[in-house]
């Protein structure tokens, strides 16, 4: 059987490199955009089970500062993503 993806030109998928701590948390340090440029995260301020209405798609959002921005990163199931800023 064919896997079926949805694609979206409002999900953009990142590189992150995040840390698991010993008792079980990821905490997401940084990610990189399409650019190729590095973002890091200075606070994640919330973490929970959510969809993203723009881009499509659910998993664990990150509610994220970034350079005084608040932004979301998704974790979905073995990918990270973002919601394209303007959707």
């Amino acid at each position: 059987m064919k896997e079926r993806r949805y694609e979206n030109e409002n999900k953009v998928y990142v590189k992150v490199a995040a840390v698991f701590y010993p008792d079980g948390r990821l905490e997401p340090i940084a990610f990189w955009w399409e650019n190729a440029r590095r973002y890091r995260i200075d606070r994640v301020l919330d973490v929970c089970r959510a969809a993203s209405l723009k881009a499509g798609g659910t998993g664990i959002r990150y509610t994220c500062m970034v350079h005084g921005h608040q932004t979301y990163l998704f974790y979905e199931k073995d990918r990270w993503f973002m919601e394209r800023k303007g959707a």
